[in-house]
């Protein structure tokens, strides 16, 4: 196989993939838009389960006024909106993550306003006063703000039931965190035992939006883990049509979108439901359900569960629930991704800016393939060596496959050529570029990443369409310098064009991409011609 049909394959391969996801979003069926507030889909519960019908949903009504609506927590990473009734966070933006690069607006994650996004919890069961038929509670408050100073910051909210439990729920936020404690410490002041069981449910409009494209496919979505399954994507076209039930030791349930994450972790070593379900307003809803919880006349008792809102950070969020780094989604290939976003990470540590980070690691996984890539050049001037025998043979055996084929391996096992080593190699750096592609793409730590000069945001395009330019001129130049037997026109047309192909292509993709690929074909350039002198030396013909 010829080095320029190895990149035809290679483009091929990528516009297909990115041709199919994109087809995919596209026919996607276009759900309701969400234009108002909605706050009413709180799992009912009885003393026994929760019902999986669309009967699970209360119109809630707040039971009292509280003493504020809304109140309002910032902290050095997250500035919040909670409403009292119910205690549901109904806004979160991330204060170290600029909508724009250098501006001034944090990047709103949940809101309750255009998008619905908004994170709901709460206390059913046979007591929990979200199950309540005259609606949620109505929290009451010391303060309508807080402001974190210094050390943990606590937000208490305090409701008492007419059954006579005391509840208080604590949301705990914690310096340099994104992800905040939700508690619920329990009194019983009645003469009969109480029972609830907590619950945390993240609610989004299923609305389409432009956060991705054919060039940057990103999902945004559902997902969830359990004991047996670490990762699963659940889609709201999933959601629509069968919702999700699953009972698990531990797991959480997440919603996705390209470089944040919410997700609602239950205590890790109890027993929880997981469940889906879409509103009549066209919004997805996942969840998870607690473990019942008895509280005894006079006793009291302490429930919690995590909310984390912020980047997908594969060590912080491995670190709260495994495969909650999952979110950071590399695909069937993360097994290569991972890795290399490991070596991505200590080039960075060691020289500080993303960019030359790409160009090193380039340079280091070019340098690994350099055997592969000389294999590669031999195997094929071999067999173009071998050429004028193999047509010998062709001619002689012609009509008779069985021995033209047997023919051919004498010939291959006499010259010891193998006639699979021009493609092996490619198949080889095939999936490393793909685990790239998406290193690149998933990797929070490259949003607003400035490398130099006009480039100043790795996460997106080029502005000036300069590297996309190069690109295309470094495949020209590996074309030229690389021989071709190439004989029927439209293939030579193809391969001509190839360059500005790829190089139209290239002018939507993120920067970060487009520089390792022209970094790439700078090596291989060099490679190439390193290559060929030694083969000249050992009298291997290039054409």
């Amino acid at each position: 196989m010829e080095s320029q049909r190895s990149i035809l394959v290679i483009g091929l391969l990528l516009v297909s993939f990115l041709l199919w996801q994109q087809w995919q979003v596209d026919h996607a069926p276009a759900p309701v838009q969400a234009v108002e507030q909605h706050f009413d889909d709180t799992p009912q519960a009885s003393d026994a389960d929760v019902p999986a019908s669309g009967s699970d949903v209360l119109q809630a009504k707040p039971q009292a006024t509280s003493q504020y609506k809304t109140i309002s927590v910032k902290t050095d990473t997250l500035d919040v909106v909670i409403d009292t009734t119910g205690g549901d966070i109904i806004s979160a933006n991330l204060v170290k993550f600029p909508v724009s690069q250098k501006g001034q607006e944090s990047y709103s994650l949940l809101r309750s306003t255009g998008h619905l996004y908004i994170a709901q919890s709460g206390l059913i069961g046979a007591n929990g006063p979200d199950a309540n038929s005259t609606g949620r509670p109505a929290y009451s408050v010391p303060q309508n703000s807080y402001t974190m100073t210094s050390g943990e910051l606590d937000v208490p909210m305090t409701y008492t039931s007419e059954e006579g439990l005391q509840v208080t729920k604590t949301f705990i936020f914690t310096p340099g965190e994104h992800q905040v404690k939700v508690q619920y410490t329990l009194t019983n002041t009645s003469q009969g035992n109480k029972s609830v069981k907590q619950y945390g449910q993240l609610k989004q409009s299923t609305a389409k939006d432009d956060s991705g494209n054919m060039f940057m496919p990103t999902y945004r979505g559902a997902a969830f883990s359990t004991a047996d399954t670490r990762y699963e994507k659940y889609s709201f076209d999933k959601i629509a049509d069968n919702n999700l039930n699953e009972v698990t030791v531990g797991g959480w349930v997440g919603m996705l979108e390209h470089y944040f994450v919410s997700a609602w972790v239950p205590p890790q070593d109890q027993t929880n439901k997981l469940e889906s379900r879409e509103n009549s307003r066209g919004d997805a809803i996942i969840r998870f359900i607690g473990e019942d919880v008895t509280i005894a006349p006079g006793e009291t008792k302490t429930i919690e569960s995590t909310l984390y809102m912020g980047p997908k950070d594969q060590d912080k969020l491995a670190a709260i629930a495994r495969g909650l780094d999952l979110t950071v989604d590399y695909g069937i290939l993360w097994w290569i991704s991972k890795p290399l976003f490991a070596l991505l990470q200590l080039i960075h540590s060691l020289v500080g800016n993303w960019g030359l980070a790409i160009i090193l690691i380039t340079l280091v996984v070019k340098g690994a393939m350099y055997p592969l890539t000389k294999a590669q050049y031999v195997s094929m001037a071999k067999m173009r060596g071998l050429a004028p025998k193999m047509n010998a043979i062709k001619e002689r055996f012609g009509d008779d496959r069985q021995k033209m084929s047997q023919a051919m391996m004498e010939l291959y096992k006499k010259e010891k050529v193998n006639p699979m080593g021009g493609c092996f190699p490619l198949l080889l750096q095939m999936p490393i570029f793909l685990a790239l592609y998406w290193v690149f793409l998933e990797s929070v730590e490259l949003r607003h990443a400035d490398f130099f000069l006009w480039i100043t945001d790795l996460s997106v395009k080029d502005p000036y369409f300069v590297l996309p330019v190069l690109t295309g001129a470094t495949m020209f130049l590996l074309q030229k310098l690389q021989p071709t037997t190439v004989q029927d026109p439209m293939q030579q047309k193809i391969m001509q064009f190839m360059p500005v192909f790829m190089s139209i292509f290239f002018l939507w993709f993120p920067a970060g991409l487009v520089l390792y690929w022209f970094i790439s074909n700078v090596i291989t350039l060099i490679q190439a011609k390193i290559i060929y002198r030694a083969m000249d030396k050992q009298g291997l013909k290039r054409s």
